[in-house]
């Protein structure tokens, strides 16, 4: 079992995240979820702030990305009630939070990727773009969607 699996690595499901303006967090069309993008919030409070190259390490950079992902299965939970139910995680799209000259991006979004892969094996890999930007909400280093299938 997914979760299972979760708990194996040393982590858990935290409760979905509250939307933080007028979206919701997660929608079910045909057989795909799409997230809106989730902050690495934790029990409702934002552990890192920053840019990447600048306040945020790296290091900081990979863990914000995997909360962000554990976070996107947190509101898909909260659509299909059993993450048993992913047939294939399609995408991600990796917003990073970037300091001017910071071309580390895809080796932060590996932080969510490599655990994807962790959790759900040959149905964890996917596509995904990973894309610096200026300014996150609440100046979150990470923000994250995603895109899965389901059964």
């Amino acid at each position: 079992m997914i979760e299972d699996k979760i708990e194996e690595l040393g982590l858990k499901i935290p409760d979905a995240p509250k939307p933080l303006a007028a979206y919701i967090p997660a929608l079910i069309v045909d057989k795909l979820i799409f997230t809106s993008g989730q902050l690495p919030l934790e029990k409702g409070i934002l552990n890192f702030k920053g840019k990447l190259g600048a306040e945020i390490s790296d290091e900081e950079g990979r863990k914000a990305a995997e909360i962000c992902a554990l976070n996107c299965l947190s509101v898909i939970k909260g659509v299909v009630d059993d993450l048993d139910r992913i047939e294939q995680v399609v995408k991600l799209t990796v917003f990073i939070n970037s300091a001017n000259g910071f071309i580390g991006q895809p080796k932060i979004a590996n932080g969510a990727s490599e655990l994807i892969g962790k959790i759900f094996g040959e149905k964890g890999k996917h596509v995904r773009s990973a894309v610096g930007v200026n300014e996150l909400p609440l100046n979150s280093p990470i923000e994250i969607e995603m895109i899965v299938r389901v059964k």
